[in-house]
């Protein structure tokens, strides 16, 4: 792979610590936080699966225009709700992940826009790392 960019970040004290982006490029410095649900506050910071999910989404839509772009698809502004589920996974030790995206694509018609969105799933690259690992829901919204 001829690498483009290199994304560093240090994170210190898990779940419960903070996270920050070392490359000078960009503004993350951020307190994390557990969700209630896992015996934490679930307030004053972010956790990691918040991070994934806008990331993912972020990626995702970014490589949906660049494909628009080659079909000259005009799609507007898109949009992603992603929801990143934790929990024990069932037939290992630890735990998985789960994705859910439901997307918006505006100024398609619905034919075009699940095929795109599924373009997108085979180019996106949060979608080639997670894949046969992390189970992902798309669907289109409307």
């Amino acid at each position: 792979m001829k690498v483009i960019y290199t994304a560093e970040a240090l994170a210190k004290g898990g779940r419960t610590g903070t996270a920050e982006a070392l490359d000078g490029q960009g503004e993350l410095k951020i307190n994390l936080v557990k969700p209630k649900s896992m015996a934490g506050p679930g307030t004053g910071g972010t956790n990691p699966e918040q991070l994934f999910a806008a990331g993912y989404a972020a990626c995702f839509i970014s490589t949906m225009d660049f494909l628009a772009k080659q079909k000259k698809l005009a799609i507007g502004t898109p949009e992603i709700h992603c929801s990143v589920d934790i929990g024990p996974r069932e037939s290992a030790p630890g735990y998985g992940l789960a994705v859910r995206m439901k997307v918006t694509i505006p100024g398609i018609e619905k034919a075009e826009a699940a095929e795109l969105l599924e373009a997108t799933h085979q180019t996106c690259p949060y979608s080639n790392a997670i894949r046969g690992n992390v189970a992902v829901d798309l669907s289109l919204a409307g």
